[in-house]
């Protein structure tokens, strides 16, 4: 059995393993996080590596390595770096940080319960209140969207109030796309491009050149020009060269994190040979997972 000071000591030093990229950990950084003293530090060590949840680097370089029992011992799942589940805070990824575990400890309804996160890494930056998104998880597709109501410092656990529970289907943007796609032209007038976009009901559409999508023009560049007195503007001088291209074989996880990432709502998917497949807008990624209402609508 652990003392308190031992899981402290253990955790801080996994947390501070994970950031170092396989680096050994040094007893004097371990205490300077916990504020103690180095001697303490290296004592709790011994007993540490007489439990095999601990190995010594020896060397200039050296210092400690936490063991696969450490991670069982604190019930962390040990992972590589691909399978890491990210956290969010204020739809900013928090470096260095991500959740080893999730925990529902009551489930009365998927928008009112709580959910234990055990994290790896500091959780110093993390308040009480703040909004956090946790997810994709690597199996199934998972994501929590919460408040922070409580944490365990020692355990590294925070406690969320969801507000959205979610799991994202496996599907690819290839799946779900829209393949029949209506483009836009350079030279086409505002007027042009309102008709072209209200007579297939869309509200937006790809602008190509010579067979190559140079922009994006949306109902929002037709507002907007018409805010400013922009008539006579052709689609080139109003659209947005602000597009991206996603292999077809992209998750729709991957999908939705890069819209909030870059700000979008449209993405150009391709195929295997980098030729043109076709379009996935937000509506697209809405209309494949299950929770419609709860997903947060993209504006742009």
């Amino acid at each position: 059995m652990l003392t308190s000071v031992q899981k402290e000591i253990l955790q801080t030093l996994i947390n501070l393993y994970q950031s170092s990229e396989g680096k050994s950990i040094k007893g004097e950084d371990i205490a300077e996080v916990m504020r103690r003293n180095p001697g303490t530090i290296r004592n709790q060590m011994q007993s540490l590596r007489s439990l095999s949840l601990v190995k010594g680097v020896p060397g200039p370089r050296g210092g400690y390595k936490p063991t696969v029992e450490a991670y069982h011992s604190l019930n962390i799942s040990v992972s590589d770096n691909d399978s890491k589940v990210p956290i969010y805070k204020n739809e900013t990824k928090l470096e260095d940080v991500s959740v080893a575990r999730i925990e529902f400890t009551s489930v009365p309804r998927p928008t009112a319960c709580e959910a234990a996160i055990k994290v790896l890494g500091s959780i110093k930056d993390l308040k009480l209140g703040d909004e956090v998104r946790i997810g994709p998880t690597p199996v199934n597709n998972l994501g929590v969207m919460g408040t922070i109501v409580g944490r365990d410092d020692m355990d590294n656990i925070l406690l969320i109030d969801t507000k959205t529970i979610r799991s994202i289907p496996k599907k690819t943007v290839g799946e779900i796309a829209t393949k029949d796609v209506i483009f836009l032209k350079p030279e086409n007038s505002i007027e042009e491009a309102a008709k072209v976009l209200a007579d297939n009901t869309i509200d937006g559409a790809p602008v190509i050149d010579g067979g190559d999508i140079i922009g994006m023009f949306t109902v929002s560049d037709i507002v907007k020009a018409l805010a400013l007195n922009q008539y006579g503007f052709k689609v080139k001088e109003l659209m947005s060269s602000d597009i991206v291209f996603v292999d077809e074989d992209t998750k729709i996880a991957n999908a939705i994190n890069l819209m909030f990432e870059k700000g979008i709502g449209r993405l150009i998917v391709s195929d295997k040979n980098d030729d043109f497949l076709g379009i996935v807008t937000r509506t697209d990624l809405i209309e494949s997972i299950t929770n419609l209402e709860e997903i947060p609508i993209i504006t742009n």
